[in-house]
């Protein structure tokens, strides 16, 4: 079977050795994701944070900040005389309520400095106010800032699957049947639809009954927010009642049973090239849609389906004028439009094709431009749905083959028609395309990429036609392989039927979580990156020379570029010393697959978090594990990269340097990813204490996977390096790590200290990983090294038991009884890697009952997860923000951690609970947008998130392949492990970061003394 195939290697779909599935684009799937068209669903509701997590977490004005500011607080005259400011600020930015939404409290907080001319300069001002500083700040420099609250998003509960392959762009697509959530260049999401982005269909019987709606349900309130756009004037008669969504990604069917005319049934099938293992395909910009009609009449239908485009990137791009639309015609029958779109605000340029297959029986006709809004001469929106109206074709129009480019203020837009009679009792299909072509991905003005796709399209921007072409020719291929791939998951008789649904609907990040596929090859430089440094380009003119008189007029210009592309390169080369190049640490004959990014969120502007990755790798590495060991290259690269550039923290003002050598980074950046690492800067993550040993347990795991001993070998001094360097954060030398006190982990507003179950486990963990990767290696001296550290760090983590579950630290805070629910993540990942476990089985299932007994039941009557801190009193840990949310892809990961225990009921109610909070009809309206979490209030944070993936580490619970165990060593030289030691501590004091202030000043002593006396 296929699927063993993928366990066991990667192919191109060509390979695949089974039977292809014939598959009917006019028959849903079996299980699916369904919604009926005008279903409202239930509206996301944002996080609130109460008065005691605003008060923690400083995003007011605290006594501590105030009486720390360099420049006193100004207040304007009808204030007075200075009154306690605190209470001031402190009413004035909860506006007088117990709980605050969090975008609104900053908004206030910015107000606030505003009306009282609050001037803070001291490094130690409240959190929200550098928040709204730096963010000033970054837009200032034409950079984006990590997180952006002062942004008001389009928030809609009717997502559906998003089109489009992996890393080239996405639009988003509702289950209404509008287009929306445009993510087409780096962190740019346009999430409102384009109304003008359509299916219509026009139906005339030889008895006079005819039919025409757009194929969306659409109120009335909504085309009044456009009211410059004609396309109000179309028919918007679809109720919806009729006609049911199904959604199985990547596919999604929309069957229109009886609407609008009660003896037809109308079914859309939708495809993008998501195939598992398959790295050419899947990397295309491209939907397809099929339409079968099924005439279940006694008379004949004349039908015409109507296909619609803006000219648009999302938002108001189109109204930017300079943009031109042209027919196409390619063989096989595929005609269409392209609509070439000249991006403003130094994006690149970017070319749609809209495209039908004309056939035996169906014709297709094109309106290459109309006019959507403004005053530019032409075919109007409405001139051209009367056109398809009164002839059902545009064969009657005259329009030029190329349209004059757009004026300033006006949008246009194309349309393609297919034109067909359907006999009584037959059906029909009609194929149409959907491609875009922007070959180039732009961080900043001086690096240019390109993505993946241009290895098989080529990078000149031309080839949108070519690839609509070629989708319409090879989906019944796509569509077999895909079939292929999920049949056995959906007829696994283990799964609840929620689980395979919401197990294939969650990769829907995998093309919405802005991701970017490369093509592995170093950037572009621009001129502008060496502007201030002396140059010349090669003065020679012997080769210029033989271009002249050549055939292609073009060649003089192809020998400058090459020139300036040389110099590029030797004062850019080597890219590898002084980035996260991963491609540099492939071996000779090694494939180049490209290099892929994802953002940590669409609201949380980090490429490939680490710590958020350790949870979602294990799609990829089932999926697409060749992406998986690019992303660790890159990783492994990052560890061995130092930058002392500095950047201010939000935690407290100081500065830091960016990234230092030995620390694996937070993330791979955000203005300029590979290269200016960590974007993120609420705290300093050099000193976190999970990123390193998720690292190694990632890397080892991945090794497993695959098998690949080159990427082993690769990565190894890394891995060595990044245990060396928490060396360090052995206070006493047990040989188990401590946390300092903040919140120096993935739970970044929770605080912990000392040893603690979450990265005290992760250590654990990682050093048993490294143990059996150096053997993988062939190192045994560090094989039995990092053997003995394991052991000994093992015996230090048993003192967190507390007799039922592992407690969250020992330091003996308000916290250290807590009951965490991802307490065993380190566990979770030796049983995932086969490695030994790193507590004794009875204890784990012990922890995991508690957790289920309280995390999970003690909550929502068990249907919305676990939640990640209770106290043993039964009551949920209000002790910060995230200790009282719930964390979807948490509760997918203490799922897996089940199932690897034996407990596979209890895992399929505790993951049962995030489907119930975001997939159910019933639940909170985050369908194919899952946050990273909501709280007990059902208030969500960060839509469209990456952790979710971790759905999959359930999937690879279920069906690892056999692993191999790594046994005591009872042979171990003690002169080998001293000679070991003495290295390794070398190597650790080289790493070591420079001591920490050893002195708090007096008021931050009062400030913390008074947050434990009132509320913590």
């Amino acid at each position: 079977m296929c699927e063993k195939n993928f366990e066991e290697g990667e192919r191109e779909p060509s390979n695949c050795s089974i039977d292809e599935m014939k598959v009917d684009p006019g028959k849903p799937g079996s299980l699916t994701w369904q919604r009926k068209l005008n279903s409202e669903g239930n509206a996301p509701v944002q996080f609130k944070l109460n008065i005691r997590e605003t008060f923690h977490l400083k995003w007011i004005c605290s006594f501590h900040s105030l009486l720390n500011c360099a420049t006193e607080v100004e207040y304007v005259d009808e204030i007075g005389d200075k009154p306690n400011s605190t209470a001031i600020l402190f009413t004035y930015c909860t506006s007088g309520t117990a709980d605050m939404n969090y975008n609104n409290l900053v908004i206030n907080l910015h107000k606030y400095i505003e009306k009282y001319r609050v001037a803070y300069s001291h490094p130690e001002a409240p959190i929200g106010f550098r928040l709204w500083r730096y963010h000033r700040e970054q837009k200032a420099k034409g950079r984006g800032a990590m997180i952006d609250p002062f942004v008001k998003r389009y928030i809609s509960s009717s997502q559906g699957v998003p089109l489009g392959g992996i890393g080239a762009g996405s639009i988003g697509r509702s289950y209404r049947g509008e287009f929306q959530r445009f993510q087409l260049f780096p962190t740019v999401s346009e999430n409102n639809p384009v109304l003008e982005n359509q299916f219509s269909v026009f139906i005339s019987r030889p008895n006079g009954e005819k039919y025409s709606t757009v194929l969306c349900p659409k109120s009335p309130e909504a085309l009044k927010e456009r009211p410059a756009s004609e396309i109000g004037s179309w028919d918007w008669n679809l109720n919806g009642n009729k006609s049911t969504y199904h959604a199985l990604y990547p596919r999604a069917w929309t069957v229109y049973d009886g609407e609008p005319d009660p003896a037809l049934k109308i079914v859309c099938r939708q495809i993008s090239p998501i195939i598992p293992h398959n790295y050419k395909e899947s990397s295309f910009p491209v939907a397809v849609f099929t339409f079968t009609l099924f005439n279940l009449g006694e008379t004949a239908a004349d039908i015409t389906l109507l296909f619609t485009w803006a000219n648009s990137v999302g938002g108001v791009s189109g109204l930017s004028g300079q943009h031109l639309n042209s027919r196409f015609m390619m063989k096989d029958g595929v005609k269409g439009v392209l609509l070439h779109h000249k991006t403003a605000n130094g994006l690149p340029p970017l070319t749609y094709a809209i495209a039908a297959e004309e056939t035996d029986g169906v014709h297709v006709s094109e309106c290459p431009c109309f006019l959507t809004s403004g005053n530019s001469p032409g075919l109007s929106a409405k001139d051209m749905w009367n056109e398809i109206k009164e002839h059902g074709s545009f064969d009657h129009l005259k329009s030029a083959e190329t349209s004059m480019p757009s004026e300033l203020g006006s949008s246009v837009g194309a349309a393609v028609a297919a034109s067909l009679t359907v006999p009584s009792g037959s059906e029909r299909k009609v194929t149409f395309s959907l491609a875009w072509d922007c070959p180039e991905v732009n961080f900043t003005k001086e690096k240019t990429y390109y993505r993946r796709y241009t290895k098989f399209y080529g990078t000149h921007g031309d080839a949108a036609a070519k690839i609509a072409h070629d989708a319409i020719l090879d989906h019944g291929h796509w569509e077999s392989q895909i079939e292929s791939w999920q049949k056995p998951v959906l007829e696994d008789k283990r799964f609840p039927e929620w689980y395979p649904i919401t197990l294939f609907n969650e990769l829907y990040y995998l093309n919405s979580g802005a991701t970017v596929w490369t093509d592995g090859s170093p950037p572009v430089h621009s001129f502008t990156s060496i502007i201030e440094r002396k140059f010349s380009l090669d003065r020679s003119g012997s080769d210029l020379k033989k271009t002249i008189g050549t055939s292609h007029h073009n060649d003089t210009a192809v020998d400058i570029l090459e020139r300036m592309t040389s110099i590029l390169e030797q004062v850019h080369t080597p890219v590898a010393l002084n980035s996260a190049f991963g491609p540099s640490l492939l071996q000779q004959g090694e494939e180049n697959i490209g290099q892929f990014l994802y953002l940590e969120g669409v609201e949380y502007f980090m490429w490939n978090t680490n710590d958020v990755h350790f949870y979602s790798s294990f799609a990829l590495i089932m999926l697409f594990p060749k992406l998986e060991l690019s992303i660790q290259r890159d990783f492994a690269a990052s560890v061995m990269m130092h930058d002392p550039s500095k950047m201010k923290l939000l935690c407290n003002g100081k500065w830091v340097s960016r990234k230092v050598l030995g620390a694996v980074p937070h993330d791979l950046g955000n203005y300029d990813p590979w290269f200016e690492l960590n974007g993120y800067n609420l705290y300093n993550t050099d000193r976190w204490k999970d990123l390193n040993p998720k690292f190694v347990l990632q890397v080892y795991r991945d090794v497993v996977a695959t098998g690949d001993k080159s990427f082993a070998k690769a990565v190894w001094p890394s891995v060595y390096v990044a245990l060396a360097y928490m060396d360090q954060f052995d206070k006493d030398g047990d040989g188990m790590i401590e946390n300092e006190g903040f919140p120096d982990q993935t739970y970044d507003t929770w605080s912990v200290s000392g040893v603690s179950a979450y990265s005290g486990g992760l250590w654990v963990a990682a050093l048993q990983a490294a143990s059996a990767l150096a053997r993988e290696v062939g190192d045994k001296g560090s094989e039995d090294y990092f053997w003995f550290k394991f052991q000994k760090a093992k015996g230090v983590y048993q003192k967190l038991w507390n007799g039922s579950y592992f407690n969250y630290d020992d330091s003996g805070g308000s916290s250290s009884s807590s009951i965490q629910a991802d307490q065993l993540a380190g566990q979770w990942y030796a049983r995932a890697c086969g490695l030994s476990p790193i507590v004794d089985e009875d204890k784990a299932k012990s922890a995991l009952e508690k957790v289920y007994q309280y995390n999970v039941s003690k909550v929502g009557g068990g249907r919305r997860g676990a939640v990640n801190g209770m106290l043993p009193d039964g009551k949920v840990d209000m002790e910060t923000m995230q200790s009282r949310e719930i964390w979807s892809g948490v509760t997918y990961a203490v799922a897996a951690t089940m199932i690897h225990e034996g407990l596979v009921d209890m895992a399929f109610q505790t993951a049962s609970g995030v489907y119930e909070a975001a997939w159910s009809q019933e639940g909170l309206g985050y369908s194919f947008q899952t946050p990273e979490g909501w709280n007990t209030d059902d208030g969500y944070r960060s839509l469209c998130y990456m952790r979710p993936l971790a759905i999959w580490a359930m999937q690879w619970a279920f069906s690892q392949p056999k692993l191999h165990h790594h046994e005591t060593n009872p042979e171990m030289n003690e002169d080998s492990l001293v000679l070991q030691h003495a290295g390794f501590s070398r190597v650790a004091r080289l790493l070591k970061l420079p001591d920490e202030e050893a002195s708090r000043s007096a008021l931050q002593l009062i400030y913390e003394y008074t947050c434990k006396r009132m509320w913590l």
